[in-house]
Formats: structure tokens, C-alpha cells, sequence
């Protein structure tokens, strides 16, 4: 029977387990307390997408198979190239999603075991339809998308990075999780690998309630809610807060089927799962907002950032614990073939009888 820890608003519960438990403890935490959370991280921080030693492609090699050896979980970071309005940058969502990823790595160095940072292999990401022919939004085909990480995934699986998390911070979700099944069927390889949608994973710290570091507003999009991460994260001058709108979608159909961003209102269907019932971006939208950015501050955006730190680190941390740097799940347990198939395959890269994982014959579809 799953038993449920209660806050003071109804609307919000946690499930009794390690993540319910520690997203309770964020969500009870006073403002001082999450300030020294976010301390931990080094957050706020200047971006380091250009910084020696802090991805995969600007780690010296020889340092890069060292921190492996310790730790052999890598995020990848996935954003895209969007219209967030006039007050902000269309590399908003690469932009939040690398300086979280970035926070990680900062607090896995000062432990001893850095994880690893890929650079983002999509700047330019896939969309819903309803953002067609939006001025600043670049669109790409969702087969490029899936083609691009299924072969990310697999030189990265090939270096010995066997245990990958996918951090999406952009509305393409289902492209990234038909990827990931795709690179499974497609090479059937034993290891630990996640899709994971930021907001989604901490929906309960974008739900408006009554107190003073609390958003006003719902999450949407280029709102309140993204607004205020990018006060708190980005550099000085890419936020003008003089610049900010807010604007209303239109809706063509009675509300209340589909649910906004992160599904916070648990309605029958996700955002992504219709058209037809709201008016395209372009047409209804075309500042590149939905919502209110105006009520924006750093300050709402603290605790939500500090409950995604504080969550990858625990799924860091729990992988690490059940499969140590070097380990994969039960090659038969996850795969159709065998461990002696697979031998020379799991040896560490380079290392005397290591083979590519490109000389592996192809199983499944």
C-alpha cells in the first residue's frame, strides 16, 4: 500500500519514499536553509559551456578517464533554440538546463567523484506543432532529434559511460523517451539510462501557494516561472525584466483537459497529446510568451532549483550505490544476450581486449 506524507496544502502530497522524504524536506526547509542548499551547488554561477575541465569535450583526456573511473554517470543536457519573448533569449532553455547540470558537477567535484558533463547535442531542438513558423524558434525534424541522441548515446556508452541521464528542459519529451527506446532495440546494451523532463521531476515546487518565495502564477511558458530560473541562474543581460509581457493563449475548446507544462493540475490529458483546440503560437501568441513574466523574481525560483539539485544528486547517488563506476545491471537480466557475448564489449575503453561497441552485431528490430 503506498503511503503519502501531507503538507499544508492539499493540492500538494509526496509519496513515502527517499524522493517523497527529500522533497518534503526542501519543501519544508526555510528560505536561509535553501539558500545554503543552493551555497552547496555554487548557485548562482557563470556558465561554464567554454570552461576547461567541466565537459566531456573540454576535459583533458587523461583527467576525463580518471574522474571515469570514479564516476561513470554522465548528464546530458538537452535545451533548443526558442522565441521565450522579448525580454529574454531563445537559448533560454540550453542555457537553464547546462547551468543546472553545471551545479551538479560543482557539488560531485567536492566530493570526489565529479560526474560527467556532455555538451549539449541539441542546441536546436524539436517542437509540438503549435509553435510552426514562430520568428526565433528553429524547428527541426523529430527523426533528426531521435537520430541524434540514439548515436550520442551510443559514442558515449562506448567511452564507458554506461550509466546516462537525459535532462530535458524543453518540450520535445516524447521525441527523447522514442530515442532512448530506440538505442535500446537497436543495440540491446546493458546499462542505466534515463529520460528526465526537469520541471516535471519537481512539479510540486512550481505550484503557486500561499507564502513569499512561492511562484503567483502556473507554470506555462517564457512566464513567471522560467523567467524567475533565468533571474536566478544567467548572467546579467540576459534578462530584461523592462521587456516583460503577459499575454493569454487562446483556447478554442472548455478548459480544464489538457494540463499546462508540468502537469500540475493531473487533467485527463498532457499538453502535448492535441492540437486543434488552441490557437498556434503565431497566431495567439506571437510575443513568444504564455503567461505572466512580469511577477518574476530570483527569489521564486530558489527553491524549485534547489529540489532538482538536490533530486539528481539522489538518483547520482542511488545508481552509484547499486552499480559502482565500471558495473552495469546483469547483462541477461536487461538485454537478450549473453555476458560472454558481451565481454569484450564492457572492458574499459582502451584497456587490452576492449572492443568498439560498433563491432557488436545489431539485435531486435
Amino acid at each position: 500500500m503506498t503511503m503519502w506524507i501531507t503538507t499544508e496544502h492539499p493540492a500538494i502530497v509526496f509519496e513515502d519514499t527517499t524522493i517523497g522524504q527529500l522533497k518534503k524536506r526542501i519543501w519544508d526547509a526555510s528560505e536561509q536553509e535553501i539558500d545554503r542548499i543552493l551555497a552547496d551547488y555554487g548557485v548562482p554561477a557563470p556558465p561554464e559551456l567554454g570552461k576547461p575541465g567541466t565537459y566531456i569535450q573540454t576535459t583533458v583526456r587523461a583527467r576525463l578517464v580518471e574522474e571515469r573511473r570514479k564516476n561513470d554517470v554522465v548528464l546530458i543536457p538537452v535545451g533548443c533554440t526558442e522565441n521565450h519573448g522579448r525580454h529574454t533569449v531563445s537559448g533560454l532553455d540550453t542555457f537553464m538546463v547546462t547551468q543546472i547540470c553545471e551545479a551538479i558537477r560543482r557539488r560531485s567535484m567536492k566530493e570526489g567523484r565529479p560526474v560527467a558533463l556532455a555538451l549539449p547535442p541539441l542546441n536546436y531542438g524539436g517542437h509540438p506543432y503549435h509553435h510552426i513558423g514562430m520568428p526565433g524558434t528553429v524547428i527541426m525534424p523529430e527523426e533528426v532529434v531521435r537520430e541524434t541522441l540514439v548515436h550520442v548515446m551510443l559514442g558515449l556508452w562506448n567511452d564507458g559511460f554506461r550509466k546516462q541521464i537525459i535532462v530535458n528542459n524543453h518540450g520535445q519529451l516524447w521525441m527523447l523517451e522514442s530515442a532512448l527506446h530506440e538505442f535500446m532495440y537497436r543495440y540491446q546494451l546493458p546499462g542505466i539510462f534515463q529520460v528526465l523532463d526537469w520541471h516535471r521531476a519537481v512539479r510540486e515546487f512550481f505550484f503557486p501557494v500561499d507564502r513569499p518565495d512561492s511562484l503567483e502564477t502556473h507554470f506555462v511558458h517564457a512566464d513567471e516561472a522560467e523567467t524567475a530560473v533565468a533571474l536566478l541562474m544567467f548572467p546579467e543581460g540576459m534578462v530584461d525584466m523592462a521587456l516583460a509581457e503577459k499575454t493569454e493563449g487562446l483556447v478554442l475548446l472548455p478548459g480544464g483537459h489538457f494540463d499546462t507544462a508540468v502537469d500540475a493540475h493531473r487533467r485527463p490529458h498532457k499538453w502535448s497529446e492535441g492540437e486543434g483546440h488552441i490557437g498556434i503560437e503565431i497566431a495567439a501568441t506571437p510575443e513568444g510568451v504564455v503567461g505572466d513574466p512580469t511577477r518574476a523574481t530570483a527569489r521564486k525560483a530558489k527553491r524549485p532549483i534547489a529540489a532538482i539539485l538536490s533530486y539528481l544528486t539522489l538518483v547520482i547517488d542511488q545508481i552509484l550505490d547499486a552499480f559502482p563506476p565500471g558495473t552495469v545491471p546483469p547483462v541477461d537480466k536487461v538485454t537478450l544476450r549473453t555476458p560472454e557475448e558481451l565481454e569484450p564489449y564492457l572492458r574499459e575503453p582502451g584497456t587490452p581486449g576492449w572492443k568498439p561497441v560498433q563491432a557488436l552485431p545489431r539485435r531486435g528490430f
